[in-house]
């Protein structure tokens, strides 16, 4: 089957799935797994180059309405009748349903199930662990600085924090994608800041953009000095390498609790 990916979470559940090899083209920000790179690109993923995509002959492309503005590539292949799922997760569940989706549709339905399954398991694990713990730290993710954007209650990373220990500090608004400003965060007072700014290298994010802020002394995060750079693509992207992220984060914000991330190298292979 000739697989096009126009998302990177979409590219990595094909790699979960072992259909890498199956993808003809991707989007110009898909970069995982690493041999991916040298595929044809087919631009940035708000807006792919069709005509390329058309070239190719895809069997079936995968879509995606993760982030705003992906809805003029799903029109646009509708309207040239290119084969296509979409895909739009907002949790851990969603994405081992989209697994499932992308299994039964590519021809490897089997391989899906087992590793949703074992996808699943660790979660449990985490989850188990999680319900034992009392003392759960507020965390802000800054998804974008200016303006700021963060992730709501309808969200992947509302879910992480809770099975990491933590509240996420918006938690409280009813979206996916929440616009709003520092001085509301500081008003909110965050335990922890993750930064994590999406489509931006981890050596971009400096601390002192946080210290820039008015009135960030007042933060308790910034007085504690818990403050965090993140990679974007461990937190920002809906594929089972949020699992990745899940356990860097749980070792923030309770260390020695649970598995130390070092020996998660593997999840790949695992899950």
């Amino acid at each position: 089957m000739r697989l096009i990916s126009i998302c990177p979470s979409n590219t990595e559940l094909a790699a979960y799935l072992g259909l890498a090899d199956s993808l003809v083209a991707i989007d110009d920000f898909s970069d995982w797994p690493e041999r991916v790179n040298e595929l044809p690109k087919l631009g940035p993923d708000l807006s792919i180059n069709m005509d390329l995509v058309e070239q190719h002959k895809p069997d079936l492309v995968l879509a995606s309405l993760s982030v705003p503005g992906m809805e003029k590539n799903i029109e646009e292949l509708k309207k040239r009748n290119i084969p296509h799922l979409v895909l739009n997760p907002q949790s851990f569940k969603d994405i081992g349903d989209d697994l499932l989706a992308v299994g039964r549709a590519a021809g490897a339905e089997k391989r899906a199930e087992d590793i949703v399954s074992r996808y699943h398991q660790f979660l449990d694990e985490y989850r188990e662990i999680s319900e034992k713990i009392k003392d759960r730290p507020s965390v802000y993710f800054e998804w974008w600085p200016n303006p700021i954007f963060t992730p709501g209650g309808v969200n992947w990373l509302t879910e992480m924090c809770e099975l990491a220990g933590g509240t996420n500090l918006f938690k409280d608004v009813d979206l996916a994608s929440v616009q709003t400003d520092w001085s509301d965060v500081a008003e909110r007072d965050p335990d922890h800041i993750c930064l994590a700014w999406v489509g931006v290298k981890q050596s971009r994010m400096k601390i002192s953009h946080v210290l820039k802020r008015q009135h960030s002394e007042c933060v308790a995060a910034v007085r504690e000095n818990r403050i965090h750079l993140l990679e974007e693509q461990l937190y920002c992207r809906p594929s089972p390498r949020l699992l990745h992220g899940l356990a860097k984060l749980a070792d923030i914000l309770h260390p020695g609790v649970y598995p130390k991330p070092g020996a998660l190298d593997d999840l790949q292979l695992r899950i």
